[in-house]
């Protein structure tokens, strides 16, 4: 496991390495009054980074509540606000706004998820042809990760996260190092159970074929032996051409599809139109790319979306 850090320049390092030695740069001057200023790219690392930092440091998103984070631009001023920030917790090549803001402004430390997780260098970056190769996606449930950003589906990985992001924390606040530790490990168990109960849950059903408005759950899909079979490719904005319905036509008759799953930021229009055509149902299940309901965290969005496919899915 690799991360990427930065203190005026990018360097990789492991994540039970401190980011840079003191005295290595000369970062920018941190705030008056000593609190971590930190921006994070979209919700998941949102909810990770407020559960290592607590208290400790002040984080927020670059990417507005219930905003669409494919889509991200950003003002001048906030351009300069990231090159203020003390830490920056992002995914880089998948908002190709936030990866020329740090270029050209960085923080004084920034935690790369796609160098964390060695995520695919296409990112963020769908195939020329959405429907190329779809003839065979419910064949197997091994996903290319290819042009998916959605890691964090997969609780396993969102918790790989919360090391490199303590350590950054302590490098900029060494007196509470022990407590940014602390906190990653208590986060981490707790992401860890979250993904023994999704497991569990999906462990005996009746079917395995997931179909979805777009293919953001290509992590989920293979984490728990799924497969999903997207109307659209990774684009969220993608329509599915009459080619491509007439596989998804197949493919609910063939696996007994009882179900085509919707999305919070997605217009459900052609899944819903197909859904009555075909007599099935629609329901919503959550890429948590965003905070819909303030009063829900990831993880219980997670578990809603564990319900919403048991459901679906005929799960003992």
């Amino acid at each position: 496991m690799r991360m990427s850090l930065m203190l005026n320049k990018r360097v990789t390092v492991t994540a039970a390495t401190a980011l840079l030695l003191a005295g290595c740069a000369t970062p920018t001057s941190p705030p008056t009054d000593g609190t971590p200023q930190v921006l994070t790219a979209l919700y998941p690392l949102e909810f990770l980074t407020q559960q290592v930092a607590g208290e400790l440091a002040s984080v927020t998103s670059v990417t507005p509540q219930g905003a669409e984070p494919h889509d991200l631009e950003l003002a001048p001023a906030q351009v300069r606000e990231i090159g203020a920030a003390d830490l920056i917790v992002y995914i880089g090549g998948f908002q190709p706004a936030l990866d020329d803001a740090v270029a050209q402004r960085p923080p004084r430390a920034v935690v790369d998820a796609t160098e964390v997780l060695a995520l695919s260098e296409g990112i963020g970056h769908e195939d020329e042809d959405d429907d190329a190769g779809h003839e065979d996606d419910h064949d197997h449930a091994h996903h290319d990760h290819d042009g998916d950003p959605h890691f964090w589906l997969d609780p396993t990985l969102l918790a790989r996260l919360a090391a490199p992001v303590a350590d950054a924390l302590a490098e900029l606040d060494p007196d509470n190092a022990t407590t940014y530790a602390a906190n990653a490990e208590r986060v981490a168990a707790e992401l860890s159970e979250l993904d023994s109960e999704l497991a569990t849950g999906l462990a005996t059903c009746e079917r395995d074929v997931v179909v979805v408005s777009h293919e953001a759950f290509g992590f989920l899909a293979e984490r728990y032996g799924l497969t999903q079979v997207g109307l659209s490719g990774i684009d969220p904005e993608g329509e599915p051409s009459p080619a491509r319905l007439r596989e998804i036509r197949a493919v609910v008759a063939e696996h007994d599809v009882t179900t085509i799953f919707t999305e919070t930021l997605v217009s459900p229009k052609a899944a819903e139109v197909l859904a009555a055509d075909l007599g099935i149902s629609t329901a919503l299940l959550d890429p948590v790319e965003t905070q819909v309901d303030p009063d829900a965290d990831y993880r219980d969005v997670m578990r809603s979306n564990l319900e919403a496919l048991r459901l679906a899915l005929g799960c003992a």
